[in-house]
């Protein structure tokens, strides 16, 4: 028999519908239910109560360390709200150290709605965090009858229940009614032991027309690291150069994504705010990225990285 232990965390999954309007409960609607097997035994604990947009890497920490520090479990299952789900799945991709399979579910109907997923997403996650198969894929995102790796998981709509979708590589696998099926191999994984976050990290999207105001605003704040949304391959308007320029001086991390949600960010243009400038300005390129998967991973590399030198590497995978 297989132990699965199961974190509930809060959001639309663990909400009833109210006139019109989707609210928390007192209760967990989830712990009322009771798996019809013999062969899984689920060890249940409700540690938040949350909607999403209320989680921070504080609450992600203590997943991690609540799943690092238990004995005798072979898989774990995680319900939260959907709206921050990837970056929680992709915070423990990166921190989780158990070589158990971590499965990480939600729900975009509430549990009273018709045709409410919650269910039955949290059915499947059971299945997947229970097969021997998922070991060594590190956290995976189960959700509609697919398996996605948590590095490329994104929520694609706002209400749809098919939302989450992994741009350009799809999911890596499927929860059929026979069982799990894995058709993608994951080829790399970052992953590092911390025992804190400390660090503060900010997120900016460059838009047509940005000058330097929110950067300025920026440079007087106590930050120590800046993901930057750029244009197509990584390119910014150049009246942001200098004030970068004067940030990396100060010691900030900038870290630069495309705000495309396929393809990688590369420096190929040589105009002013163009990628290769950038780059040797010293502005650290991602592999592929998101903003809010850049943020969580620069979260995590600063609280390891000691030089510049190996920051820049750990965003090279």
């Amino acid at each position: 028999m297989k132990n699965i232990l199961v974190l509930h965390t809060g959001g639309t999954i663990a909400m009833e519908e109210e006139q019109g309007f989707v609210k928390q409960q007192n209760d967990n609607p989830l712990l009322r239910f009771k798996l019809p097997s013999n062969e899984v035994h689920l060890i249940v604990e409700n540690v938040f109560h949350l909607p999403s947009p209320h989680m921070t890497p504080k609450e992600m920490l203590q997943l991690q360390q609540l799943i690092d520090t238990r004995n005798g479990i072979d898989g774990v299952v995680i319900t939260h709200g959907t709206d921050t789900l990837e970056e929680t799945a992709y915070f423990l991709d990166l921190t989780v150290q158990a070589n158990i399979p971590v499965v990480v579910t939600g729900a975009m109907r509430s549990s009273n709605e018709l045709g409410s997923d919650g269910l039955y997403n949290f059915l499947t996650a059971v299945k997947v965090a229970s097969s021997e198969e998922a070991k060594g894929k590190g956290v995976l995102v189960v959700l509609n009858d697919e398996i996605h790796c948590a590095t490329n998981v994104t929520k694609t709509h706002t209400s749809n229940v098919a939302t989450f979708q992994s741009p350009q590589y799809g999911p890596i696998g499927l929860v059929t009614k026979r069982g799990v099926v894995f058709h993608q191999a994951i080829l790399h994984r970052d992953n590092y032991r911390i025992h804190n976050i400390t660090k503060q990290v900010l997120l900016l999207k460059a838009y047509a027309g940005m000058d330097s105001t929110m950067l300025e605003i920026i440079e007087q704040l106590p930050v120590d690291g800046l993901v930057i949304e750029a244009f197509g391959q990584g390119n910014l308007p150049p009246s942001t150069v200098p004030i970068i320029k004067r940030l990396l001086n100060k010691g900030v991390s900038i870290v630069l994504v495309s705000r495309c949600f396929n393809g990688i960010a590369q420096d190929v243009y040589s105009y002013e705010g163009g990628g290769k400038q950038l780059k040797e300005m010293g502005v650290i390129f991602t592999n592929g990225l998101s903003g809010q998967k850049a943020r969580i991973k620069l979260l995590v590399a600063l609280e390891v990285a000691a030089t510049p030198q190996e920051l820049e590497q750990m965003f090279q995978h």
